[in-house]
């Protein structure tokens, strides 16, 4: 850093101190009446007691979502946008290329009135729907369990089951293979088609190469983002005729004319898609 960079940096340190000194006097003048914004302390993965999380490396767990305590994600897993598994009082596991999809809650149970330890365990590729509830239950490999479903205590859903959107399953409820159960509380409605107990597999391998490509995205840079605006911006199609009858003139402005020796593999890979 030259002598003029460092002039300038210091001039900015003062700036951000001289601010941070107005709002220090700010909150003392409003007194008990003073709002003071606080850091997030959100974190992904978090520790709890002696338990951290263990998330294979493939796994793709959403910017917003919260996975605590004593929780293992298997292989090729996505935990979506705003779930919550929390291991605190017992364990969760999640088996490979599961997905449990937006704000779903996956929490335990120590143990019910028996005295029966609770844990929460979901199988090898299951989907759990959009905000389903799961407390102290079982769900085999490749069960299904619909949006908005509810799963309590001791519920074991075996391989092939389906539990329908919206179902409340009670206690200790067992869902065989091969069975929709859907009503509040859930009942058996029917058997599962073949086509059906296809689809599930189906769902799975979907959300596996869906998570892939939120991954990917969630990892671009600030500089990536901002470059593949601009270029979505300067290839945009434009339908002549359409903006004639709207007496609209688009034109590019010249900040967003990038040349042509700029990461021309890159525009190349544009034009492509």
């Amino acid at each position: 850093m030259g002598t003029l960079g460092k002039a300038i940096y210091t001039v900015g340190f003062w700036i951000r101190e001289t601010g941070q000194a107005l709002d220090r006097l700010g909150c003392r003048l409003q007194g008990n009446y003073c709002f003071q914004e606080q850091l997030s302390r959100h974190r992904t993965l978090m520790n709890l007691f002696d338990k951290a999380p263990l998330v294979n490396k493939d796994v793709f767990v959403a910017p917003g979502a919260s996975v605590i305590g004593d929780v293992q994600v298997g292989r090729g897993s996505s935990i979506w946008y705003g779930c919550v598994l929390r291991g605190d009082v017992n364990s969760i596991s999640v088996g490979s290329r599961t997905n449990i999809q937006d704000n779903s809650l996956v929490h335990v149970a120590k143990s019910n009135i028996s005295g029966k330890v609770l844990p929460t365990i979901i199988g090898d590729n299951v989907t759990v729907g959009h905000s389903a509830v799961l407390h102290g239950c079982t769900v085999e490999d490749e069960a299904f369990v619909g949006m908005g479903a509810t799963l309590l205590d001791g519920v074991v859903v075996e391989k092939h089951a389906m539990v329908a959107a919206g179902a409340l399953v009670r206690q200790n409820t067992r869902i065989p293979n091969g069975e929709v159960w859907g009503g509040n509380p859930a009942k058996f409605l029917r058997k599962l088609t073949d086509e059906e107990i296809e689809f599930i597999s189906k769902s799975a391998n979907n959300y596996f190469n869906l998570a892939q490509i939120h991954a990917a995205e969630n990892a671009k840079s600030f500089e990536e983002i901002e470059f593949e605006k601009a270029l979505r911006k300067k290839f945009a199609r434009r339908d002549e005729e359409y903006d004639s009858m709207l007496g609209v003139v688009r034109e590019t402005p010249p900040e967003l004319i990038l040349p042509d020796t700029i990461l021309p593999d890159k525009e190349l890979r544009a034009f492509q898609k």
